[in-house]
């Protein structure tokens, strides 16, 4: 149910630009869903070859592990496992979305540790594994990148929703309501002005009739 309000012409132009503001509102609100329905389905075929390149970075990176540990020694391959890879996070604004970035530094093709005295095997498992770790990022960026947008597009349509059919239609029942009011005020004006003529004519007229009775009183005389 509406709020009750005040039937005032003031309250009516206050109600009419409040409607003129939700409408406006829905439209920018309707847009900025669109725009970020258009950004989630991009991501989304950005995200399934980042999976595709995943999907083939493990393979490779563990094909490689096994080739490693065959001609090096088990001990000398796991030695270098914990080597850290540098993540880089950036926050930017997507349609007003703060949307996070996630990448490595671009890699010059060198290792994080001094070759010497390190299998070829290994170091080929060892530059596998970084591109492994970098298709990891490159999954993690989009991923979430498309949660945030997805979050983002539910609440944009909950509000858009919550506009369209709550807000908007609460506003133009206490527009109808203020002017049902005002328009039978007018009634009640116009039907009282009607009155007030009507005894004033009569009151004329009685008085009218009054003089001419005395005139042809005194004309008989």
């Amino acid at each position: 149910m509406a709020e009750p309000v005040s039937p005032t012409r003031s309250t009516l132009l206050a109600k009419r630009d409040q409607k003129r503001l939700a409408l406006q509102g829905v439209e920018l609100l309707k847009n900025k869903r669109d725009a970020l329905i258009g950004e989630f389905f991009a991501l989304v075929q950005d995200s399934l070859k980042a999976r595709e390149a995943l999907n083939n970075a493990a393979k490779d990176a563990y094909f490689s592990l096994l080739i490693a540990k065959a001609f090096d020694t088990p001990e000398a391959v796991e030695s270098l496992s914990g080597t850290p890879i540098d993540v880089r996070m950036e926050v930017e604004s997507l349609y007003g979305v703060k949307v996070p970035r996630i990448s490595a530094p671009e890699s010059d093709g060198g290792l994080a540790f001094s070759p010497i005295g390190v299998g070829a095997k290994t170091l080929e498992a060892a530059t596998a594994f970084r591109r492994l770790g970098e298709a990891i990022l490159m999954v993690a960026n989009t991923e979430n990148r498309l949660r945030k947008i997805g979050e983002e597009i539910k609440k944009t349509n909950r509000r858009v929703n919550a506009l369209e059919q709550i807000s908007i239609p609460e506003i133009n029942e206490q527009i109808k309501f203020v002017t049902d009011t005002l328009d039978q005020r007018a009634l009640e004006e116009v039907t009282t002005l009607k009155r007030i003529k009507a005894a004033i004519l009569a009151r004329d007229a009685e008085e009218l009739g009054i003089v001419s009775a005395h005139i042809e009183k005194g004309a008989g005389l």
